[in-house]
């Protein structure tokens, strides 16, 4: 839970931004309590809450958001050994608190100590959740109570947001490729007119199938 408070700290600020916005756009404070805590996704929250503040399609927002979040099933399958043993209602409950900060924590922590495991990962799950579904809560009851925050320039912080999680995700050079093809198939997309939740599922698709291209020419040439 300690280890964890610096992540912690930067997601407060953005799930603060997410929850001025939100409330801004219509969302009440406890249906962004309610997101955030059994959603507990920041890109799918923000996704959705930009599909619906435009009236753009809610099964295009579903996916953009299921795009997104495509890194789980990568994150939750490196977690095996962490996960191995615990019943199945507490797997779902530590899979449910699990994200990048606590994930990228946990295995970092566990290269340097084996012996790092469970209790690692669910303390500084329960501290990351805490703060993001209290930081959105302020953000929406705070925004509820404020003009409209365009005019101060506050529409970027989805915008950094994104950057934001980005960053963290970054693993040098090889993502250079894959990256660059889902944002040019992206704007392409938006460019041309396409729902911009149907065009980061669209950017998606092609930054997969670059990722394995790039393997299986890798493996020819092995």
């Amino acid at each position: 839970m300690i280890a964890i408070l610096p992540l912690a700290a930067g997601a407060t600020l953005y799930g603060f931004a997410f929850g001025l916005l939100a409330a801004q756009v219509g969302f009440p404070w406890w249906s962004v309590a309610l997101m955030s805590s059994f959603v507990h996704a920041g890109s799918s929250q923000i996704v959705a809450v930009e599909q619906f503040a435009g009236s753009s399609a809610v099964l295009g927002a579903a996916l953009a958001g299921a795009a997104l979040n495509l890194r789980y099933i990568g994150i939750v399958a490196s977690l095996s050994d962490v996960l191995n043993g615990l019943s199945l209602r507490m797997k779902l409950l530590t899979i449910h608190i699990t994200g990048d900060e606590n994930w990228a924590l946990t295995m970092a922590e566990r290269a340097k100590n084996p012996a790092i495991g469970t209790p690692f990962l669910i303390g500084s799950g329960l501290v990351m959740i805490s703060v993001w579904t209290s930081s959105t809560t302020l953000g929406a009851v705070v925004g509820s109570a404020l003009p409209n925050l365009e005019q101060f320039g506050l529409g970027f912080a989805f915008t950094a947001a994104f950057i934001a999680m980005a960053r963290g995700l970054w693993r040098g050079p090889a993502n250079l490729l894959p990256w660059g093809v889902s944002f040019a198939v992206t704007i392409g997309f938006v460019l041309l007119g396409t729902s911009k939740a149907y065009a980061i599922v669209a950017g998606t698709v092609c930054g997969v199938a670059t990722i394995y291209l790039i393997k299986n020419r890798r493996k020819q040439i092995a």
